[in-house]
């Protein structure tokens, strides 16, 4: 539809000038023309409220992925939430949080269950945290992966920035580029956080 309506503006020249119509002909195509100026006035407006609407829920999102946070980490403990086991409260349970939360998480999305590899377990059972920040309306983003003190790398921060390259209305990577890892020792699989291309940490 958006590639119709981009060539009826074009239309006229396709038929030389407009000069070349017969009047009633040459006032339905300046109708036209003023019709899809409207379009173009209204998909500007629609663009522009997708991403003031956006920046509402990203701020809702942040303090419930601030909960998450806290609550998988151990830091606070959930309140009004009644569990099915009786015995969750029985003495000498010393477990905080919720363990290995990401490296479950990851494990059980279909697309990033392949490019981890069972020697990167280890290293991701210490990951504590992964926040995004976007780049305004050019939908690339920068990924951050915050990991505790671990004996596997140096970095606790990990940081991958992936620029999107837009053709028309959709948008195609164009690359990803990740921080070089201070490394311990690193897991094979687990250099798929810097990419091939590893440059400096930003």
């Amino acid at each position: 539809m958006n590639d119709l309506n981009n060539k009826l503006p074009n239309l006229a020249r396709q038929h030389t000038t407009l000069e070349t119509l017969i009047p009633v002909v040459r006032k339905r195509v300046e109708a036209l023309k003023v019709i899809q100026s409207h379009c173009d006035e209204l998909e500007l407006k629609f663009v522009e409220e997708i991403v003031a609407l956006e920046e509402i829920y990203q701020k809702l999102y942040k303090s419930l992925y601030t909960k998450r946070y806290e609550l998988v980490n151990g830091i606070v403990e959930p309140e009004g939430v009644k569990s099915e086991n009786a015995l969750e409260h029985e003495e000498g349970d010393q477990e905080k949080g919720v363990p290995e939360f990401w490296l479950t998480a990851m494990k059980t999305n279909e697309i990033l269950a392949k490019k981890i590899n069972k020697r990167d377990d280890e290293a991701l059972k210490y990951l504590e945290d992964i926040k995004c920040r976007d780049f305004d309306i050019s939908k690339s983003f920068k990924l951050y992966f915050f990991f505790g003190t671990n004996p596997f790398f140096k970095n606790l921060v990990l940081k991958k920035t992936y620029d999107m390259h837009h053709v028309g209305e959709e948008g195609n990577l164009a690359t990803a580029i990740g921080l070089t890892i201070r490394d311990k020792i690193i897991p094979h699989a687990v250099c798929w956080f810097t990419g091939e291309a590893a440059q400096g940490d930003e």
